[in-house]
């Protein structure tokens, strides 16, 4: 499964595929569960984590696939700390895997998040179809 198959659902916890399109709403898979549910578009924003960008101090942003890319490279050298862990833990965490975010705008609970998404993603397995194609426009962000 590919990055932008995935989504975040505004009010509501974890992590989404999106399983049947309606024209009030989709049908989303709570990937944790398998359960499909129906979520309506006037209470919900759907989020594909593909569109997700992480805001650099050059005033661009670093998608979020680039983003998770550092973090498995670093994973056996640099774990990810606990979502839970102390500020100047996750920001040092975050300065190791992307040293030019913008720390005016890349709040706490965005690191979090991240992190939270890249240990769900990385324990199912659901991140290496990413590694294996990646883009040449992926490259030339991280130089």
């Amino acid at each position: 499964m590919k990055i932008e198959e995935i989504m975040a659902v505004s009010g509501l916890p974890g992590l989404y595929r999106m399983a049947a399109n309606r024209n009030n709403g989709l049908i989303i898979e709570d990937l944790q569960s398998g359960k499909k549910r129906f979520a309506s578009s006037r209470k919900h924003q759907f989020t594909p984590l593909g569109s997700i960008g992480i805001y650099t101090d050059d005033g661009e942003t670093a998608e979020l696939k680039i983003v998770f890319r550092n973090m498995l490279d670093q994973l056996d050298d640099n774990p990810p700390v606990d979502a839970g862990a102390s500020p100047d833990e996750l920001q040092e965490y975050f300065t190791d895997i992307l040293p030019n975010y913008d720390r005016d705008r890349v709040k706490l609970g965005d690191m979090k998040k991240v992190i939270k998404w890249f240990n769900f993603l990385n324990g199912k397995g659901l991140l290496e179809d990413d590694e294996d194609a990646p883009s040449e426009e992926a490259g030339q962000e991280e130089e």
